[in-house]
């Protein structure tokens, strides 16, 4: 499916990308344009950049950029034809698409979100079916873990009927979906032996996952005895990314304003729910990741993390913690005795003590603390010293000098110790750790330089003086329309042949297609690249920007020197010896 050009442009002209962004994004005021923290990665100071008066944006931290569109396909996870949708919908235009889009197969985003509604009916409603299954699951959801019924509906909580009929694809099929959606959405799967369709979740107490805007985007299924996988959850789906989701977050962010209270498990998150804490939610499966840390810093700024004590929850803790005050969240830790979760605790002690565990949670380092000095024999000479260390480094990790002496003082009065020599140690530790940050920075910045690891372009690494005057040449192209035109002539001055590397000879062709065919350069941008590449492209055209000699005698300069590289190049790998040392004569030649 295509959308026209000129229902592209109109969007792009309704949409005011800084009152877009400022949706997801706390922006300021710098000259001309605005800053804020970059929403793709995790900053402490903003490197991320809207420019109003080209109506594009770009993070000078991890090269993410683009146009509004670009900025909703990374931000809502979405296809090129579902964030123009999306910027439609919000900016009140009508997008009547043709056809055929592009060559790339890819499923409706509005048609897989009802099919999984209509999923989630059928598990609601199996729920109440009277089979021996799901008496049993409801029997789990209603007796074991004392939930009413208003929950059980509020959640949508059903089940997945046992068995190898496949009702739930059969029910599915009859509704006019196709094989191929069921399987994408990980609703069915398809046998190797014979072919044959079977549901992927089977004889579970079923989880709707539910986006912010009320879709259902996955499912999560719970066995009702101890046979494992205890849970079994959506792979990612065109309409699911379990790292860019929460749990309940669609009913939370209403609740949010003074916390979220993170949990591990979905029957957790309910309890707490049901018992009146609206504010909690949890993971999908899997640890926290960077993504979920930057969504829950949209709707709070503090978070108390909520996680079982063991050893495995404590580094999960440690993890998350990391990761949430990486974004600017607050962050404590609760601490339960004699249950080993929420849910337990409420059952065992009621609604009224949970409240009161919740508000005496501990601050981040209180807890390590406490954890600590229950871990050691602190009476002991050497499990007092392996203590000291093992809060030295925790003390250390921590950015503000005043919260380090005020840890310390708390630290050495703890343990008995002098102060200075407490705080003389962790500010060992400090430089030996800015000593390895800045020898992570100094090897990242040498790859980057070399394009090692490039995952936009591959070959940088392999001509990075090439890829280098590729780009100078395409930011040269990018911003100067009178460098286009010059040599689109007939017959043309370039062409994609005077390209080494596959990439940029993609985005020559995007800036002749752009011009040449009179299409929307929006339209072209994001049918043809990757939100990476669109960043990197984004990045040519800035780079330019900031230098003040971009006119006739820099272009045709740059331009020589790529065709004199290039063509040296491509003899030396047809073996010519001769010819590599006329190249290389010709490329000192121009160097002086």
């Amino acid at each position: 499916m295509r959308i026209a050009n000129e229902v592209i442009e109109e969007i792009l002209a309704r949409t005011d990308i800084e009152q877009l962004i400022s949706g997801y994004v706390t922006l300021k005021r710098a000259g001309s344009n605005l800053q804020g923290l970059c929403p793709f990665h995790s900053e402490r100071s903003p490197s991320f950049t809207v420019f109003t008066a080209s109506r594009s944006f770009y993070c000078f931290g991890c090269g993410a950029g683009g146009d509004a569109i670009s900025f909703v396909r990374r931000i809502e996870n979405l296809e090129y034809p579902d964030a123009v949708e999306f910027l439609a919908k919000r900016a009140g235009v009508t997008v009547v698409q043709s056809d055929s889009y592009g060559t790339t197969p890819r499923f409706d985003r509005r048609r897989m979100l009802e099919m999984n509604r209509e999923a989630a009916k059928f598990f609601h409603t199996a729920l109440f079916a009277h089979t021996p299954g799901a008496d049993a699951a409801l029997a789990y959801l209603t007796e074991k873990r004392a939930l009413d019924r208003a929950t059980v509906s509020h959640f949508g909580l059903g089940y997945a009927p046992g068995g190898y009929d496949a009702p739930l694809t059969r029910h599915l099929l009859s509704l006019g979906y196709r094989e191929d959606e069921l399987i994408a959405a990980f609703l069915s799967g398809k046998s190797e032996r014979n072919g044959a369709l079977y549901d992927s979740f089977r004889n579970r107490v079923m989880f709707p996952i539910i986006d912010v805007s009320g879709n259902v985007v996955a499912f999560g299924g719970r066995v009702m005895d101890d046979s494992t996988p205890k849970y079994k959850n959506s792979s990612d789906t065109p309409v699911f990314k379990k790292s860019r989701n929460l749990f309940a977050l669609n009913f939370a962010k209403n609740a949010a304003s003074e916390r979220l209270i993170l949990c591990e498990g979905y029957m957790d998150v309910i309890a707490l729910h049901a018992a009146g804490f609206p504010e909690a939610v949890a993971t999908l499966g899997t640890a926290i990741t960077a993504d979920q840390a930057r969504i829950m810093s949209r709707y709070t700024k503090r978070v108390v993390i909520s996680y079982d004590m063991d050893e495995a929850g404590r580094r999960a803790a440690d993890k998350a913690t990391r990761l949430l005050e990486e974004v600017g969240i607050e962050v404590s830790m609760l601490t339960m005795r004699d249950a080993k979760d929420p849910d337990e605790y409420i059952r065992r002690f009621g609604r009224d003590a949970f409240a009161r565990v919740l508000d005496g949670s501990q601050s981040k380092f209180q807890y390590h603390l406490s954890r600590i000095v229950a871990k050691y024999d602190i009476e002991n000479p050497d499990d007092k010293l392996r203590a000291l260390a093992e809060l030295r480094e925790i003390i250390a990790a921590v950015s503000s000098s005043v919260e380090r002496e005020v840890y310390v003082g708390i630290a050495a009065k703890r343990f008995e110790l002098s102060q200075k020599s407490l705080a003389d140690d962790v500010e060992k530790s400090v430089r030996r750790r800015k000593r390895e940050v800045s020898t992570k920075e100094h090897q990242s910045l040498r790859q980057s330089l070399t394009g090692y690891s490039d995952r936009v372009n591959p070959e940088y690494s392999r001509v990075p003086k090439i890829a280098r005057l590729e780009e100078t040449v395409l930011g040269l192209l990018l911003l100067d329309t009178r460098h286009r035109r010059g040599i689109f002539s007939d017959p043309p001055s370039l062409s994609e042949s005077d390209f080494y590397t596959e990439f940029s000879r993609r985005v020559f062709l995007y800036v002749r297609d752009a011009l040449s065919e009179n299409e929307s350069e929006s339209s072209i941008l994001n049918e043809r690249f990757t939100p990476d590449e669109i960043g990197r492209i984004t990045k040519m055209r800035l780079a330019r920007m900031q230098l003040t000699e971009n006119g006739d005698e820099v272009f045709r300069s740059a331009l020589d020197a790529l065709r004199s590289e290039v063509s040296a190049k491509r003899m030396a790998e047809e073996g010519n010896p001769l010819a590599l040392l006329d190249g290389i004569l010709k490329r000192k030649r121009n160097d002086t």
